[in-house]
């Protein structure tokens, strides 16, 4: 039998061009990751098993910048589905912030006063381990499914909410066109002021930093805030980092979501890395979420006592304004718990 064809990561970086070709020719096949990534074959079978449960998806272009021969490489482990995902794993949910209970027609997401989050798609560019929506039943509750009117009008009898949040999945799946649409009727509600997109393509699938995106982003009324999502200092090579810098020159002000991953980013030494490396791309760290306790993602958790502590060693390294605010979620409470270093939430 032939032994299937050997990609190299490497070659895996030379992606094909334009961003809706590079979403398409995502590694999909845990054996072709592993194979990409010289790894022994060993772990295929969890692998797979894993992935039926949750799909794997990443673009070649993460996929280069990932160390070839490390099993915990940090973008590798992110991305690898590990058998830990299907052991018993107590306290976990499949609905771990409340998203599915709060969820209204048209995708719309209405937690938090003064603003709404919009579903606007199931798709993303990169499937992470760790995703609090792995289970979300994007089939029924999505924006794109049902169209943008029912989502619209309950934003419109609602003159107190004056942001709206477009979130997935991923926004940046949709198309440039689809988004002009969108924005265009978000313009249209007089009492909103700002747009943000909460977004990873920016940083796994840095071709989506297109010129009809920017032009949209360059030209609404709105206020854009557009929020990336690293975690690791090693996602932000000079292509993303080309990206971030076309992105804040549109005017939108860009901040950064991490989650803190067990063997991942679980040290003030990796966290400072990444926050001075996406400054000096001109993003302001924003959150630095605590694990969203979904089922089979308990092996990602980080301690709360070890959190705070990461997060002190962190503040005593930086200036403020590169530290990320800890934060947790929790289903149905009126805001986001920020943890201080004293050990207690405020």
């Amino acid at each position: 039998m032939l032994e299937p064809a050997r990609e190299t990561a490497h070659s895996l970086a030379q992606s094909p061009a334009g961003w809706q070709q590079a979403m398409r020719a995502a590694i999909r096949d845990p054996e072709q990751l592993l194979r990409a990534l010289d790894l022994d074959l060993r772990w295929l079978p969890a692998a797979r098993r894993a992935a039926q449960q949750f799909d794997l998806r990443v673009p070649r272009g993460f996929v280069a910048r990932m160390q070839p021969g490390r099993i915990d490489d940090p973008l590798l482990r992110q991305v690898l589905p590990l058998a830990e995902e299907y052991a018993p794993q107590p306290d976990t949910t499949l609905d771990a912030v409340g998203d599915i209970a709060s969820a209204a027609p048209g995708g719309l997401l209405h937690k938090y006063h003064g603003r709404a989050l919009l579903i606007t798609t199931g798709a993303c560019a990169i499937h992470c381990r760790y995703c609090f929506r792995r289970h979300f039943p994007y089939a029924d509750l999505h924006a794109a499914r049902q169209a943008w009117r029912p989502a619209l009008d309950a934003i419109a009898a609602r003159p107190d909410i004056e942001e709206v949040i477009l979130s997935g999945g991923d926004p940046l799946s949709l198309s440039n066109q689809r988004l002009v649409d969108l924005g265009a009727a978000l313009e249209e509600l007089p009492q909103l002021r700002s747009l943000r997109i909460h977004s990873r393509s920016a940083v796994v699938l840095p071709e989506r930093i297109d010129a009809g995106l920017l032009d949209w982003l360059a030209s609404t009324r709105l206020r854009v805030i557009f929020v990336v999502h690293a975690n690791h200092a090693n996602e932000i090579d000079d292509t993303v980092g080309a990206g971030l810098r076309t992105l804040a020159g549109t005017g939108a002000t860009l901040l950064n979501q991490s989650v803190l991953l067990r063997g991942v980013n679980d040290d003030a030494g990796t966290l400072a890395r990444l926050s001075q490396r996406l400054f000096t791309y001109g993003v302001l760290p924003y959150y630095l979420h605590m694990l969203d306790r979904v089922q089979g993602a308990a092996h990602f958790d980080v301690p709360a006592d070890r959190a705070r502590a990461i997060l002190e060693s962190l503040a005593a390294r930086l200036p403020g304004y590169l530290v990320p605010r800890l934060a947790h979620e929790r289903a149905g409470a009126a805001s986001k718990t920020l943890f201080g270093f004293d050990n207690a939430s405020q």
